[in-house]
């Protein structure tokens, strides 16, 4: 198999580096969302739910492009599919940039989707592919080297839509509120407009990575050859139905991303619900994501040298559990320091449940990854419960009530449910032989 030649494994590096790059780019795109809430409920003068459609339309794709990814995948290759999830994704940044400017909602949920569908794709094939690239059982560090990527990015995101299109809210806020109607539209005109070059400059260097991948040295890699459950596992399988372990990982996935996006994209009207200041509660995103960040380090040095990774992600569970109850029992800044600690707890769990659900699937891994993908819908569904529920509810109870399940199935996937229906062997790391 040319992934275990010498030749491939000193080339590994290179791909690495590459794909994190791919990473550092979709970090940047997904954790614009959280800032976009604040800003769409100015510049389309639309209510909290409605602004909430943003992360909905963009985490929905993903349940939507999924499935179709791993066909598309199956005909392009897992790079020249990655190269069409950019040039797609730079499509939906200059729907989102034009559409956002005129001051058409309707249209700018329409960029935000796309983007979103191009992301379903690129994702479809860059988790696996980092995955199998290596021995399985060291996945979860390779995926944190990712991650390292992803949330830089996402740290960095906010803070230049903060400073180049968010700046002033505050005070546009009131002026709005005072002016009238005629006044109004223009500020809010000229307000939207602010997106128009980011995001044109945003597709032109997506449209330019997606040639850039085409050409790139990045080796193409058969899932089936390097990610088969021995000689005897999923050669003999006829189904992905007769892999359990990776239909609970979709649903691991599923809550994940769910409290991810709620501690990541949410937090800011989390701090709002306390009476904090739009225009230090924009910023809060930043801060879920570099507590991630610190996880991905302590992650990446501690796995699996010190630790495996599905016990690693047990921990993160009850550290997610117990930092939810924390917010909850805390009020203002505080109270928002505990849901922002939250981005440590969930440094690892992608990079832990995404190889643990897909070991082992072989010439599934495809169709696997793409089931993995879609439980990513959880990031739409979990946030419009929360953003319904506090309309009736004290908000810091609803946030507990939807967070705490969400970390004990977390925990019942690292504990049991990831060696579902597996045999002893594969769940120990008898895959990593594949790779020398």
């Amino acid at each position: 198999m040319s992934t275990s030649t010498p030749t491939a494994s000193r080339s590994h590096y290179g791909s690495i580096a590459i794909i994190g790059a791919l990473f550092f780019i979709f970090g940047f795109v997904t954790w614009l969302n959280g800032p976009l809430i604040t800003f769409a409920k100015l510049a389309f003068n639309v209510s909290e739910s409605a602004a909430f459609l943003i992360p909905f339309a963009f985490y929905i794709s993903y349940f939507v492009l999924a499935l179709p990814s791993s066909v598309i995948l199956k005909f392009t290759g897992m790079k020249k599919g990655m190269a069409l999830g950019l040039f797609l994704m730079a499509i939906g940044a200059a729907v989102f940039g034009q559409y956002t400017t005129a001051r058409v909602y309707g249209g700018a949920i329409t960029g935000i989707f796309v983007i979103g569908a191009g992301l379903a794709i690129l994702q479809t094939a860059s988790n696996p592919y980092i995955s199998i690239l290596g021995p399985i059982e060291g996945a979860a560090q390779r995926i944190a080297v990712m991650g390292i990527c992803n949330k830089v990015a996402g740290i960095l995101a906010p803070l230049v839509i903060g400073t180049l299109v968010m700046h002033g809210m505050g005070d546009l806020s009131a002026q709005v509120a005072n002016a009238d109607a005629a006044t109004k539209e223009q500020l809010l005109n000229e307000f939207a407009a602010r997106i128009h070059d980011p995001y044109m400059v945003m597709a032109g260097l997506l449209a330019l990575l997606a040639v850039g991948i085409v050409f790139s040295p990045l080796p193409e890699i058969k899932a089936e050859d390097v990610n088969a459950d021995g000689d005897t596992g999923a050669t003999r399988k006829t189904s992905l139905f007769q892999f359990p372990h990776v239909w609970l990982g979709a649903l691991c996935i599923f809550v994940y991303v769910g409290v991810e996006v709620m501690a990541g994209d949410a937090i800011g009207t989390y701090g709002q619900g306390f009476g904090l200041p739009v225009d230090a509660t924009k910023f809060f995103t930043s801060f879920t994501l570099f507590g991630m960040l610190l996880g991905y380090v302590v992650g990446l040095i501690a796995i699996p040298r010190f630790v495996s990774q599905e016990r690693y992600l047990t921990f993160s569970a009850v550290l997610g559990a117990l930092l939810a109850i924390g917010a909850f029992l805390t009020k203002g800044y505080v109270s928002v320091g505990f849901v922002a600690a939250l981005g440590f707890a969930h440094a690892m769990m992608w990079p832990a449940i995404f190889p643990l659900a897909i070991q082992g699937l072989g010439r599934f891994t495809e169709y696997g990854s793409a089931l993995l993908i879609m439980g990513i819908a959880g990031g739409a569904v979990i946030p419009q419960l929360f953003v319904h529920l506090k309309q009736a509810y004290d908000f810091q109870l609803v946030f507990v009530v939807l967070m705490v399940p969400c970390y004990l199935y977390i925990l019942y996937f690292a504990l049991r449910g990831h060696k579902a229906g597996q045999r002893h062997d594969v769940v120990n790391g008898a895959t990593a032989s594949q790779h020398g």
